[in-house]
């Protein structure tokens, strides 16, 4: 296997994410047949080199987990809450803590949540580079104009910068209308704050699909592992790997 780099080999393993896998570099917790790594540039063959986290030697996972959540209201996206509170860990059994989001819920947001040991993989989905499509559905307090809507799908200023273009659609009017949002970025409360910045506030919130990927047929609080052909379709619109030796 050709050599790759250390943060993109942790994150794989699900070790951590590769922002987090470079931390653990940079605080010299990673080491190279006996060697402390402390560079991002350094590269490893997770095949023939010995590689360890805090003195733990690094055992490749020979099958990632992949799974598709419906992610009820009042559940927090997090295996542990200081508040009690309850989370996904209460809805997956044998989740544990080498699991990565690939795309967070807010607590009182519900849909599609994709839980993966992949690191990459969570992070590719996530990536406004990959410009993949997540579907929304959101009711909202009032209605946006038609020039309000202009400025909704070419980007809002939020905290002093613009989101990336989105497509909208009305799907029920009313006093409290029904919207479809389509979104390939995914900034924290992202969707809540673009409509808050037209005075208006979002009364509910669901995801309904990523990418090609759909909530039909998981009702709230259940779950299913990907599919080997939804594995490899993800990858392969992601730029990664061919999926065949995935689970």
């Amino acid at each position: 296997m050709a050599e790759e780099r250390l943060q993109k080999i942790l994150a794989h393993a699900g070790v951590a994410s590769r922002r987090k896998a470079e931390e653990y570099i940079l605080g010299g917790r990673v080491s190279v047949n006996r060697k402390t790594v402390t560079e991002l540039g350094a590269k490893a063959d997770v095949e023939k080199d010995e590689i360890r986290v805090d003195g733990h030697i690094l055992k490749p996972r020979k099958h990632h987990l992949y799974i598709a959540l419906h992610k009820p209201k009042e559940v927090m996206t997090t295996l542990h809450d200081p508040e009690g509170r309850r989370t996904v860990k209460h809805l997956v059994k044998g989740i544990h803590d080498h699991v990565f989001y690939a795309g967070r819920l807010d607590y009182m947001s519900e849909g599609l949540l994709l839980l993966t040991t992949d690191g990459e993989f969570a992070r590719r989905i996530t990536s406004p580079a990959s410009h993949l499509e997540k579907t929304y559905v959101v009711k909202v307090t009032g209605r946006l104009t038609p020039e309000q809507e202009i400025k909704f799908r070419k980007g809002v200023p939020l905290y002093g910068r613009r989101t990336a273009p989105a497509k909208l659609k009305l799907l029920k009017p009313g006093d409290n209308p029904w919207y479809e949002v389509k979104l390939t970025e995914g900034r924290q409360n992202q969707i809540r704050d673009m409509f808050k910045s037209f005075g208006f506030l979002v009364e509910k919130l669901r995801r309904v699909k990523i990418g090609f990927l759909s909530l039909e047929g998981l009702p709230p609080g259940a779950y299913r592992t990907l599919t080997r052909a939804e594995i490899a379709k993800f990858r392969k619109i992601l730029g990664m790997a061919d999926a065949s030796k995935q689970p």
